[in-house]
């Protein structure tokens, strides 16, 4: 079995998932308000509990893992309001992912979220880049990106099919040696 991930942010928390986050995990890829920035379409119940069961799963299954999807947690609480993403990919790289609840937007979550990942990720996990893809109308996630240290590399064409469409991706990278706690 894989260990329990729990990192401690300055105001959130990322933790595994849960099963029991699949009422939490709907009211974010349920909401089109959120799901428009991401690379998939808005999930019903069935599908926000495959998202969570996915995860798990392969949590389970690839050893070493390849992919750290987990909760981001309200503290006081402990309730999913969001979720982060490191999928490994090529030599020493990750690919970071994050999505915030609409009611929780604008109160510095998906900033401190990124930001104890890609601690994590050169940290723990000895990573040399990390890269992200964000949409290009996406402004509020690229500021984050931009905050953290991250440069714009260029822009990904067609790279995403949502919402019916074909959308682009502005791709964003971050090396180890520029980290510095952003």
């Amino acid at each position: 079995m894989s260990e329990n991930i729990r990192l401690q942010g300055e105001a959130i928390a990322i933790r595994e998932f849960s099963l029991d986050d699949t009422d939490d995990a709907l009211k974010i890829v349920g909401d089109d308000r959120v799901t428009r920035w991401l690379s998939y379409d808005s999930r019903d119940r069935e599908g926000a509990r495959a998202m969570l069961e996915g995860a798990l799963s392969r949590r389970q299954a690839v050893q070493p893992r390849n992919e750290y999807y987990l909760a981001v947690a309200a503290p006081a609480s402990d309730h999913m309001i969001g979720f982060c993403r490191i999928g490994l990919s090529g030599v020493r790289a990750g690919k970071l992912g994050y999505a915030i609840a609409a009611s929780e937007w604008g109160k510095g979550y998906a900033t401190d979220a990124a930001r104890t990942m890609i601690r994590f990720s050169f940290g723990e996990l000895g990573l040399h880049r990390i890269s992200a893809a964000i949409g290009p109308e996406n402004q509020a996630s690229i500021r984050v990106a931009e905050k953290l240290g991250f440069t714009r590399e260029g822009v990904l064409r067609d790279h995403v099919f949502t919402n019916g469409q074909w959308r682009d991706s502005v791709l964003y990278s971050l090396l180890e040696q520029e980290w510095t706690e952003g």
